[in-house]
């Protein structure tokens, strides 16, 4: 009856890791058809790597790998330019406009818990803050160029000749966070709402992210 029990028991405790490695089989073998799926779609598109000698399935194989590795931390951020005359003009487009796109996600998640908070004490938060918002943003897309990791570029033809391209980047939202604060701090003097509540700004800033 004891070994019965001990064998129960065993079971019992070997069940959870063994939910988690089908778990994690089920996860690769989604991912895997994912990733398929995506290549194929971009051949059929007509997307092209541009920039490097990598084969597009190497490139794409390395960047999601490194997002992998990154895991919860990493953060993917495209940038496009949809109709340039010149390649290179094209991609430094889409490289900015990736800083903008980022830039405008920090300040949209800013300004949510900012309206979120100080809002329900009875502060007048679209009045007082609306500045520091538009500061805040310029400031982290000026900062957060450092911060991001180009991966891949991809290009193709438009009908009328010109080029669309999309570049991809990684970021680390810790190795971010600097930036982030960097441009708080320095929006908040361009504030006088941001400098009344900054430590309660600050924290806003700074949740979220690893120290």
């Amino acid at each position: 009856m004891k070994k019965v029990i001990v064998f129960l028991l065993t079971l019992i405790m070997m069940m959870p890791a063994a939910i988690a490695a089908d778990n994690s089989k089920q996860l690769q073998k989604a991912r895997n058809k994912e990733r398929k799926e995506v290549m194929k779609r971009y051949k059929k598109e007509g997307w092209q790597l541009f920039g490097s000698t990598r084969s597009l399935e190497v490139a794409l194989l390395s960047h999601w790998e490194k997002l992998d590795k990154l895991g919860e931390d990493g953060r993917e951020v495209m940038g496009i330019s949809t109709k340039s005359k010149s390649k290179n003009v094209g991609q430094q487009m889409a490289i900015n406009n990736a800083c903008a796109t980022y830039a405008q996600q920090a300040g949209s998640s800013l300004k949510g818990r900012v309206v979120s908070d100080l809002a329900g004490d009875g502060i007048d938060t679209d009045a007082e803050f609306e500045h520091f918002y538009a500061a805040y943003e310029r400031l982290v897309e000026k900062e957060i160029k450092g911060e991001m990791d180009q991966s891949f570029s991809l290009i193709r033809n438009n009908p009328d000749g010109t080029y669309e391209i999309e570049t991809f980047f990684i970021v680390s939202e810790g190795a971010a966070s600097k930036a982030h604060i960097r441009a708080m701090e320095n929006a908040a003097k361009e504030s006088e709402a941001a400098q009344r509540y900054a430590n309660k700004v600050s924290e806003f800033v700074r949740e979220g992210f690893a120290e």
